[in-house]
């Protein structure tokens, strides 16, 4: 099977384009190394990597045709770059999805990836359960806070792929996935950046929100989601969560955390950042239904071979 993955060089993108060479699948990766890393583990992967700006349009005209499967991961994510430029956010994540449809040939089977965002706004507005179905409302809550711009460029893009395929024929998956962490996500997620302040030594050690609580999902349980998914008929057309819905506190991660760095600090709680939702979790009824998936990394297991990662690479995050 032939399989384009754009946004390749990035975190899932790289994991998701390992697996499905291990697989046995012709995959091209496509990126433009805004987030993406031409590193030793791209290198090492057996696939053409191909450099493209996708908010162009000419950027598609220019990519071989005749795919079986493609894979949407590029887009700008993580808090800081959001804040950073909330603009950029929604050119680049719309833009890049809107020339895709464009250009994508009836048939080709789409992965899109989306997030548990657009729903954060109903569950920190107490109108959304947690637990958290795909049937919930999708919600916004001050479409002028810069820290929301993700969410839009995902509500619009999850709008594009279900109206545009349905009038192409574009058999097509969105994803929402929820906290996926693992190795070689950059450092702007908590899970590293508790790592690499860990490994630094920091004292005392400052923990954002920690009563708040999330339910974390290794990226290869992500991306065993996202093959089966993409595998199974009974899929197309639909959205679905994807993550594992085991909730932890993130005082516990942090205390997880350094006991594997064998560092103890004086910690510090303190406020999480604004707009972050209190808790995040979910239902996982729908992507069992469809796939038989169960999450298999236990998040000790994840974090401690997450944390390996980020102590041997910690110089070049």
């Amino acid at each position: 099977m032939r399989v384009l993955v754009l946004g390749g060089a990035g975190f899932i993108g790289l994991h998701l384009s390992r697996r499905l060479l291990a697989d046995g699948h012709q995959v091209t990766i496509v990126d433009n190394f805004s987030r993406g890393k031409d590193d030793p583990e791209l290198a090492a992967l057996s696939a053409p990597v191909l450099h493209a700006d996708l908010t162009d349009p000419a950027a598609y005209r220019e990519l071989p045709a005749g795919w079986d499967q493609v894979y949407l991961l590029a887009a700008v994510v993580g808090v800081r770059n959001v804040e950073r430029d909330p603009a950029r956010v929604i050119r680049t994540n719309t833009l890049s999805l809107l020339h895709l449809l464009d250009w994508l040939e009836p048939g080709t089977r789409l992965f899109f990836a989306s997030t548990s965002e657009v729903y954060a706004g109903g569950v920190s507005a107490g109108v959304v359960a947690v637990p958290t179905p795909e049937t919930v409302p999708l919600m916004v809550r001050d479409v002028t806070a810069p820290r929301f711009a993700y969410a839009v460029s995902k509500l619009c893009g999850e709008a594009a792929v279900v109206h545009t395929a349905r009038a192409k024929g574009i058999p097509y998956v969105i994803g929402r996935f929820h906290n996926v962490y693992g190795p070689r996500m950059g450092a702007d997620h908590v899970i590293p950046e508790l790592s690499l302040r860990a490994i630094g030594g920091e004292d005392p050690f400052p923990v954002y929100g920690s009563e708040q609580m999330r339910a974390f999902c290794h990226v290869d349980d992500a991306v065993e989601a996202m093959v089966r998914l993409m595998g199974t008929g009974a899929a197309a057309g639909e959205i679905v969560h994807i993550g594992n819905d085991t909730e932890t506190t993130i005082a516990d991660l942090a205390e997880l955390v350094l006991r594997l760095a064998g560092h103890r600090p004086r910690l510090d709680p303190l406020p999480a950042p604004p707009g972050s939702v209190a808790r995040r979790c979910p239902d996982l009824a729908k992507l069992r239904a469809l796939t038989g998936y169960e999450p298999k990394v236990e998040l000790a297991e994840g974090v401690r071979r997450t944390f390996q990662w980020y102590a041997e690479h910690a110089e070049r995050v």
